[in-house]
């Protein structure tokens, strides 16, 4: 017990939080709000409160608040004065993390917020490829030869197999059945139960929309 309290008193305790850096796109206004997630792995509760060196640029929801043992809180990060002379300019939030009760430090954590030009590189990528798509100076390159296509699907070769089973097994003759086939008289194991064809059934069922989903 001595040792846990004076490793608490001491302020070494990690501050656990996700994500470690804030990217804010000036042209993607669902990039203006971010979500940070505090966690307290330990067995006591302790309280956070978020500090910034540029408050006016943000808005914080709930900044001060309480977090049990083994739990973990998520707060709301607002980019609010998101400008042309904000851009590529790094912020630093600094969360403090106290033990209950008390004002004593156990632990803090500094989180970046980065203001970036433009958008996202996979949106950035996503948007590009669209419109070179619509432009007409851009026209469709051939495959060379008589090569397939990229997006042609590879048909699923075990789904078609399985079926051709059902199927064969489903034709096959029934063992409660009184006139049974005088070709396949002298094969009594290819005579299948009623159960048995049922599970085939099924089972063909289940193959037949496997392959038409692919």
């Amino acid at each position: 017990m001595s040792s846990s309290s004076t490793s608490i008193m001491d302020g070494r305790i990690p501050v656990f939080v996700f994500p470690v850096q804030l990217d804010f796109y000036y042209d993607d206004q669902t990039t203006h709000k971010r979500v940070v997630t505090i966690y307290n792995p330990y067995e006591f509760d302790v309280t956070f409160k978020v500090l910034c060196n540029n408050p006016k640029k943000y808005a914080v929801v709930e900044p001060e608040g309480r977090i049990s043992g083994q739990k973990c809180v998520d707060i709301v990060i607002r980019h609010v004065a998101v400008s042309p002379q904000s851009v590529e300019t790094t912020d630093k939030f600094r969360i403090h993390m106290f033990e209950e009760g008390t004002s004593e430090i156990l632990g803090k954590k500094d989180v970046l917020a980065i203001l970036h030009p433009g958008l996202p590189e996979a949106e950035s990528a996503s948007l590009g490829n669209k419109q070179r798509k619509s432009q007409p100076g851009f026209p469709l390159l051939k495959s060379d030869g008589d090569s397939p296509p990229r997006d042609v699907p590879v048909p699923n070769y075990i789904a078609c197999f399985a079926a051709v089973v059902c199927i064969l097994a489903l034709f096959l003759p029934t063992s409660c059945e009184n006139d049974r086939s005088q070709l396949l008289q002298d094969y009594p194991w290819l005579h299948l139960s009623l159960n048995q064809k049922l599970v085939f059934a099924y089972v063909l069922g289940l193959v037949t929309m496997a392959i038409l989903r692919t």
